[in-house]
């Protein structure tokens, strides 16, 4: 059963995959890699993508990852 927590793994294996990506490319890619995990994950299924973003927030206070122009692309540092 996925985590929130699992989220900020899933941030980081999705940018090292991709490359800089937009929020809906990193959702895609979490989705495409990890829905069954999500599907079962009790309430967190409903709230991933608000989770995620979270998740990319702790990262770039965590000096790993940040966020920039106009499409918020999200890189990893």
């Amino acid at each position: 059963m996925a985590t929130s927590s699992d989220l900020k793994v899933w941030v980081v294996d999705a940018l090292q995959s991709s490359g800089p990506a937009t929020v809906p490319q990193i959702a895609k890619h979490i989705w495409d890699n990890h829905e069954a995990e999500l599907r079962s994950s009790g309430n967190l299924f409903y709230t991933w993508q608000y989770a995620m973003r979270w998740a990319g927030q702790q990262l770039q206070m965590e000096g790993k990852l940040r966020k920039k122009g106009a499409g918020r692309t999200w890189f990893l540092l």
